[in-house]
């Protein structure tokens, strides 16, 4: 499974570590990806989803239906 948010899309970013002597070589900055069990209640079920610690708090502040209908998502396929 690739390392994305299944809701936000949130994946990881090319950058540039940077030393003390200015000496710049690439590194991946990968995102903080929790597996979280959530429950759907329309669903009437809980469903467990692979979400950025950023979508985990939004998600507790819209409730899952409202973020899933705005990604486009099917909850019934998790």
């Amino acid at each position: 499974m690739a390392r994305r948010c299944q809701i936000t899309g949130k994946k990881a970013n090319n950058a540039m570590a940077v030393s003390h002597s200015h000496r710049r070589t690439k590194k991946l900055q990968g995102v903080n990806l929790q597996w979280k069990r959530v429950w759907w209640a329309e669903g009437n079920r809980w469903v467990r989803l692979r979400l950025s610690t950023k979508a985990i708090k939004t998600l507790m502040k819209k409730g899952i239906q409202a973020m899933a209908n705005e990604a486009g998502m099917n909850l019934n396929k998790y």
